[in-house]
């Protein structure tokens, strides 16, 4: 869903600009109209053309495509179909499936998943988003801009779990602000379907009193599970973990030999980038190198708008593990690009050690946060300071400028603050 997902979302962001910020510019337009089917076909052009991609690159460097479904029968044996494969070294790349609730059942029609929500026929005018991660919250953004009532249901007391909190409280602010509900601190209990929708019955963690909330349309986003099933894993004995993942070491191997797992089979993030770091890393092991992956540097991206990025530590794990830490901060208001563009919503946090200024993390919501963040990945790689970061010209006017400036508030001070 990585790419359809982000048609979507630059579609419906054109037509928010549309909506609310052209006639700002001096751009008189007649109030636009949504052709969905035509949405749905500049989405699947765009799957297209990576997939296309994707092949000519399989060409190009003399990849084997075989197509069917696959188990591993033996140790450097690969049924495909009806057709057997040998091969001296396997490497498990399966992915990942969303995940459920008990008492919920994904039909794809009304109760859907991250995969029916890029496909449904039409926009809903209301939805209900069970579960407020990364996924659920992309896909809220999407259908809220298309006129949906969007109330997104989070077990936690706060959303996109893991993240940054202040980052984190932010972001609901401004979803608020473009109409999103939230009901946080809520346990689903059931999702029944009906004539026009489903109802959603929840209760309310606090103090177990039961509510419920109609939609049309009810997306389950409550994460995603490992996909194992089919391969032949319990046959050979390949070591499992309990949440449905496959053992591997730190070389990526599994404990019967030859047998290798990457990306969302394994222990990790589930994002698409750590498991291409992976494959990179497994393909030098296997050649005789050294493949390594730094997870301490792995990026990570909600698409919203605005987008958040987030590397490194956050300041609740730097408080739990007693790391005596500094914080430089710069809001995206004082940021001259983003002002320009009426994206002056946000901030860039950076953390370094309080001794050595070594940077120990960044988060970032504003415009072209997925972007920004990167920088940052770079400068932790080469282990540097947040100084390094405030001597390091950057250009005016853009937003890379609110990184620096938030480097700079780690030390003496930010100069547009």
């Amino acid at each position: 869903g990585c790419i359809p997902s982000k048609a979507l979302l630059h579609a419906t962001h054109s037509l928010h600009e549309a909506e609310h910020n052209f006639e700002k510019m001096g751009l008189k337009v007649a109030k636009p109209k949504v052709d969905w089917e035509a949405m749905q076909a500049y989405k699947g052009d765009v799957i297209g053309g990576n997939t296309k991609g994707i092949e000519f690159l399989f060409k190009k460097n003399k990849v084997t495509w075989l197509k069917g479904w696959a188990s591993i029968v033996a140790p450097g044996k690969v049924k495909v179909g009806d057709d057997l494969h040998q091969a001296r070294n396997i490497v498990i790349a399966t992915g990942s499936e969303p995940s459920t609730l008990p008492g919920v059942t994904i039909d794809e029609e009304v109760v859907v998943s991250s995969t029916g929500a890029l496909s449904l026929p039409k926009p809903p005018k209301s939805m209900v988003v069970i579960g407020a991660g990364v996924i659920g919250l992309e896909m809220g953004s999407v259908y809220a801009r298309l006129g949906a009532d969007v109330t997104v249901i989070e077990y936690l007391d706060a959303i996109t779990p893991g993240m940054d909190g202040e980052v984190a409280k932010s972001l609901q602010k401004i979803l608020q602000k473009q109409g999103l509900t939230f009901k946080l601190g809520a346990a689903v209990q059931s999702v029944e379907r009906g004539k026009k929708g489903a109802t959603v019955h929840y209760k309310l963690r606090k103090d177990e009193s039961a509510h419920e909330i109609e939609a049309e349309v009810v997306l389950v986003a409550t994460g995603r599970k490992p996909y194992t099933v089919g391969l032949g894993l319990d046959g050979l004995g390949v070591e499992m973990l309990p949440r449905g993942q496959v053992k591997a070491d730190m070389h990526f191997a599994t404990n019967i030999p030859g047998i290798y797992a990457i990306g969302d089979a394994i222990v990790g993030p589930m994002l698409a980038h750590k498991a291409e770091d992976e494959g990179m890393a497994v393909a030098e092991i296997i050649a005789g190198k050294h493949g390594h992956v730094n997870y301490d540097v792995i990026p990570g991206v909600i698409y919203t708008t605005p987008e958040v990025a987030s590397v490194g530590k956050t300041e609740e794990q730097l408080k739990e593990a007693g790391v005596a830490y500094k914080v430089g901060k710069f809001s995206f208001m004082g940021n001259a690009r983003a002002k320009a563009v009426f994206q002056g919503e946000g901030f860039v946090k950076m953390l370094a050690d309080k001794a050595t200024d070594r940077i120990l993390g960044c988060h970032i919501i504003g415009p072209g946060a997925g972007d920004l963040i990167h920088e940052v990945c770079v400068a932790m790689e080469f282990g540097a300071a947040a100084q390094d970061l405030a001597l390091t010209c950057h250009a005016h006017p853009t937003y890379s400028e609110a990184v620096r400036e938030a480097a700079l508030a780690c030390g003496d001070g930010a100069i547009h603050a």
